[in-house]
């Protein structure tokens, strides 16, 4: 059987405004991230903090380790959630690690206010993919699949991812920059 390519892309009913509205949300979550998160020394949770935490041990780029990272938890979210779902996550996701990467070639911008900021770009960002139909950050397919699979409140699941990186950042951020960090997490989260 022959794959029409055409026909595949039109089945999955996106429209050109949900694109749009998924990449404006990504860019502003990678600006967030990389002008705010990633030089104060504040974190996230999830896939996003987990970038994080790569970036500061192993120097590998959030616009890298977060387009695996989310490829990964994509395809699990595949058959759970809808096509739809995963190929506006895919352009949300995908479009974070380019922006982000673009992000990277240029000085930082607002080192100060960390929490606040980042939890504003965060929240903005994800919640503008959220509303268009797509999320930027695997974590939040990975979410969705485990409620889907158990039935457990969703809110829990990702306290409890995000609490898993929280933890594991410990291991180069001081408690106070965890504790604004987990400030940040329940921000961005409203």
């Amino acid at each position: 059987m022959k794959l029409n390519l055409k026909n595949w892309i039109k089945g999955l009913n996106l429209t050109w405004g949900n694109i749009a509205w998924n990449l404006l949300g990504s860019a502003i979550l990678a600006f967030g991230l990389y002008n705010v998160h990633a030089l104060s020394g504040v974190t996230e949770g999830g896939i996003l903090g987990l970038t994080l935490l790569l970036h500061h041990w192993l120097h590998l780029s959030p616009a890298i380790s977060g387009f695996v990272l989310n490829a990964i938890c994509y395809l699990w979210g595949w058959k759970l959630l809808g096509k739809s779902f995963v190929a506006y996550s895919a352009v949300a996701g995908g479009g974070f690690s380019i922006f982000y990467a673009i992000f990277e070639q240029f000085p930082p911008l607002w080192p100060q206010l960390a929490a606040i900021l980042g939890a504003l770009f965060v929240g903005i960002g994800v919640g503008l993919c959220v509303r268009a139909g797509g999320a930027p950050g695997g974590d939040d397919a990975l979410a969705m699949s485990i409620h889907k699979v158990t039935n457990w409140d969703i809110r829990w699941i990702y306290l409890g991812s995000d609490l898993i990186v929280l933890l594991l950042s410990l291991t180069y951020l001081d408690l106070r920059r965890i504790a604004v960090s987990l400030l940040t997490v329940i921000l961005s989260g409203q």
